[in-house]
C-alpha cells in the first residue's frame, strides 16, 4: 500500500469530547498538585510508546491527548510493512523525548476500534489531540515525511491548544504521572466580563473578553466555546435574515449565501440543517471556495460541542466529502 499524505488542516477543530475535557480538567489539577508538592511528574521513557486495546483507550488515549499529542499506530503481527513502520515510529518516540506519545493498536485484537476509526488498510497512523482524532498517513511511509508530519502535528498541538508535552526522566519510576506546565490563571474575572457582556448583546466585546484567556491560555476551552458562540451571534445579528434564506436558497452555488444560511440554521436551533448545508457545500466546491466551508463548518463545531452527536456524525461526514 502506497502511503498516502493526510491533511493537518482538520485539526483546527480540536473542540475536545465531554470525557476528554472532563479529563483535562482532572489532569490541570492534578499538575497544579504535583507542583504545589514539589514533585516534577516526570515519565520513564517506557511510557512514551505504550500498547492500548479498547477497554484502556479513553484513559491511555482520550485523556492523554489532553496533556500530549497521542499518535496512533494500527498494525497486525501479519502485516509486513508495518514491521517496517512500527519500529520507526517508536524510535522517533523517544527521540522526541515526550513531545508525543505512540499508542499502538493491534487490530486483530481490536476490530471495535479498528471500525470506528475507519481503518481500510495497515499500517495506518492517526493522531488524537485534545479528544480530537485526526488521520495522518496510510502506508509505510519514508521517515522524512513522518517527521515533517511529527513537526506540523506538535506545532499545531502547541499553538491551538497549549498542548506542551511531557517531561521525560531516565530515572523516574514506572506509573508516574506525567506532567506539563501548570496553565497560567485564573481567568475568572475575564470570563465572567465575557458573560456579562453576552448578556448585554455586547458580542465584540464578549469575543475580546475570551480572546483575552485564549491569548494566555490557548487551550482554555471554556474561553474557545464562549468565542465560538459569541463570534456566531456576533455575524448573524448583521444580517437581513430574510435576503439571507432568498440568497441562499435562489443561489446554491454561492459558497458565502449557504454559509450565512448556515449561522442562521445554527442560530435558530437547526444544527443538524446547518451542518448538512455545509457538508454539501464542502462536496460540491473546490480550492478556497471549499476551505471557506470547511471552515466556517469547524467553527460551528465549536459552538456545539464536540461530544454532541450530531457534530461527530457531520465530522464523519465531512471526512466522507474530504477523502
Amino acid at each position: 500500500m502506497q502511503p498516502r499524505n493526510m491533511s493537518m488542516s482538520g485539526v483546527v477543530d480540536l473542540a475536545a469530547v465531554k470525557a476528554a475535557n472532563e479529563a483535562k480538567a482532572k489532569a490541570e489539577q492534578a499538575r497544579a498538585e504535583a507542583a504545589r508538592q514539589g514533585g516534577t511528574g516526570a515519565v520513564p521513557p517506557s511510557s512514551l510508546v505504550i500498547d492500548v486495546d479498547e477497554a484502556g483507550f479513553e484513559r491511555d488515549v482520550l485523556q492523554r491527548s489532553t496533556e500530549v499529542p497521542v499518535v496512533i499506530d494500527f498494525w497486525a503481527e501479519w502485516c509486513e510493512p508495518c514491521k517496517q513502520l512500527s519500529p520507526v515510529l517508536e524510535r522517533l518516540a523517544r527521540e522526541y523525548n515526550g513531545r508525543f506519545v505512540l499508542a499502538k493498536i493491534d487490530v486483530d485484537a481490536n476490530q471495535m476500534l479498528m471500525q470506528q476509526f475507519g481503518i481500510q488498510g495497515i499500517p495506518a497512523v492517526f493522531a488524537v489531540v485534545a479528544g480530537q482524532a485526526l488521520p495522518l498517513f496510510q502506508g509505510a511511509a519514508p521517515e522524512a515525511q513522518i517527521r515533517g508530519t511529527l513537526d506540523q502535528l506538535i506545532q499545531v498541538g502547541e499553538e491551538r491548544f497549549g498542548l506542551t508535552g511531557i517531561a521525560v526522566d531516565p530515572d523516574a519510576q514506572e506509573g508516574a504521572p506525567a506532567q506539563a506546565a501548570v496553565p497560567a490563571g485564573p481567568y475568572d474575572a475575564l470570563l465572567e466580563a465575557a458573560v456579562r457582556a453576552l448578556d448585554a448583546d455586547d458580542f465584540a466585546g464578549a469575543a475580546q473578553a475570551y480572546r483575552n484567556v485564549l491569548a494566555d491560555d490557548p487551550g482554555n476551552t471554556e474561553a474557545k466555546l464562549g468565542l465560538a458562540q459569541a463570534e456566531l451571534l456576533g455575524r448573524v445579528r448583521a444580517m437581513d435574515q430574510a435576503k439571507v434564506r432568498k440568497d441562499a436558497a435562489e443561489r446554491p452555488e454561492d459558497v458565502e449565501a449557504q454559509i450565512a444560511a448556515a449561522d442562521l440554521d445554527l442560530v435558530g436551533g437547526h444544527v443538524e440543517d446547518a451542518f448538512g448545508r455545509l457538508v454539501e457545500t464542502v462536496r460540491r466546491t473546490s480550492g478556497d471556495e471549499r476551505e471557506a466551508a470547511r471552515v466556517r463548518l469547524l467553527k460551528l463545531f465549536e459552538v456545539i460541542g464536540g461530544d454532541d452527536p450530531r457534530v461527530t456524525a457531520a465530522r464523519s461526514a465531512l471526512a466522507r466529502v474530504l477523502f
